[in-house]
């Protein structure tokens, strides 16, 4: 006979007020837990194995189609191999230098020995220009900050009307980016835009809907995540000197150094699936038709997997490390962001004797259904 689901309130004060010691707390003493949302996995070894058996655990647990993060097996695995072209090591390679030259002018413009938020003041208008020079959407940078700003409020406010509407404004920006492209003709430029509009999938070409789908992944998922990513690599310097000396110095590998960061500090709490028949994890039974969230903010500071979770030890807890997910639905766009990630890092350590926590205003922490920090306000030392 299987024990009954201990009950848990994700949004409850307590929670909200330190989500990272929150989860740590629910692994350690109760790893599975019903909401009324549905049923959280906060350890490691569960998480990764619902998010390996996509034929329990399906990804048709919105009422959205989202390509390919919402398909399964063998739908996902047409689109998977599309999307999966755009990130290859020559590309990256090709791409690396602009990306440079962006993180080179927004560091370049910082001021010196003044407070400057890292979230806002770095991570947004380098996460747009970056993905404006990959995607080739050059002069509706403006606008895509603004509807950051608009989606990070609305995501906070839990408020669905709110959110469907900022996603529909959203839409429509993309939908402007593909109809021009279209109307272009061979004029097009060659960009991945232009690209998706001539690819295939089964011999059928894509629908406006299945582009406008994949542009949106790429772009309104990645915007918020890097700056969120950038805010979290940051504060995480400022506050160990020790390692921004050791990165200084060139000792260790920056990719590796910023994976591990983001372990510590996961700024992306959660995916959800839904179970297609009944199944058991652990002790517990889950029925079929269950909403599973997979809490990788917890899978990531799991101490049987890492001993002390806060210990910074990248080489070590690099094959563990669930920052860009694991199983089919791992991150496609995971080259792109370490790229994006290294460049601004590298161009910051350059730019800067040292980084350091303001001494006149306080890091905030976000709140779910976002992780992460808020606010990072830093000094940047130049001598």
């Amino acid at each position: 006979m299987s024990a009954p689901i201990p009950p848990w309130d994700p949004l409850s004060a307590p929670v909200l007020a330190d989500q990272r010691a929150a989860y740590d707390r629910q692994r350690s003493g109760c790893p599975v837990a019903r909401s009324d949302g549905g049923v959280t996995l906060f350890r490691h070894a569960d998480v990764v194995a619902a998010a390996s058996a996509p034929d329990v655990f399906s990804s048709r647990a919105s009422a959205y189609r989202m390509v390919p993060n919402s398909l399964d097996p063998p739908e996902h695995t047409a689109f998977r191999a599309i999307v999966d072209r755009f990130f290859t090591p020559e590309r990256m390679r090709a791409l690396e230098p602009r990306v440079r030259r962006i993180a080179a002018d927004i560091v370049r413009r910082l001021p010196n020995d003044a407070d400057v938020e890292a979230v806002t003041d770095i991570g947004y208008p380098f996460a747009v220009r970056a993905q404006v020079e990959w995607l080739g959407w050059h002069g509706i940078e403006h606008a895509l900050v603004a509807w950051m700003a608009d989606n990070h409020a609305a995501t906070r406010s839990r408020d669905r009307a709110r959110t469907a509407a900022v996603a529909a404004a959203f839409d429509a920006l993309v939908g402007e980016q593909v109809a021009r492209r279209r109307a272009m003709g061979d004029d097009a430029p060659a960009d991945p835009t232009t690209e998706l509009l001539s690819l295939t999938v089964e011999g059928q070409a894509l629908s406006d809907a299945d582009i406008i789908s994949i542009l949106r992944n790429w772009t309104a998922g990645d915007l918020g995540s890097m700056a969120a990513a950038l805010g979290v690599v940051v504060h995480f310097l400022a506050t160990h000197g020790d390692v921004q000396t050791e990165l200084r110095e060139g000792r260790g590998d920056l990719a590796s150094a910023v994976d591990e960061m983001l372990r510590i500090d996961d700024p992306f709490i959660s995916n959800r699936r839904v179970t297609t028949t009944q199944t058991s994890v652990g002790a517990y039974e889950i029925e079929a038709g269950t909403r599973v969230y997979l809490n990788w903010t917890s899978a990531n500071r799991d101490e049987r997997v890492f001993g002390d979770p806060d210990v910074y030890r990248p080489e070590q807890n690099a094959p563990h490390n669930l920052v860009y997910g694991v199983g089919i639905h791992a991150c496609p766009g995971r080259p792109l962001a370490t790229l994006e990630l290294v460049a601004a890092v590298a161009t910051l350590l350059e730019a800067t004797s040292r980084i350091e926590l303001s001494p006149e205003a306080q890091p905030e922490r976000e709140t779910y259904p976002l992780g992460g920090w808020r606010r990072v306000p830093v000094r940047l030392r130049r001598s």
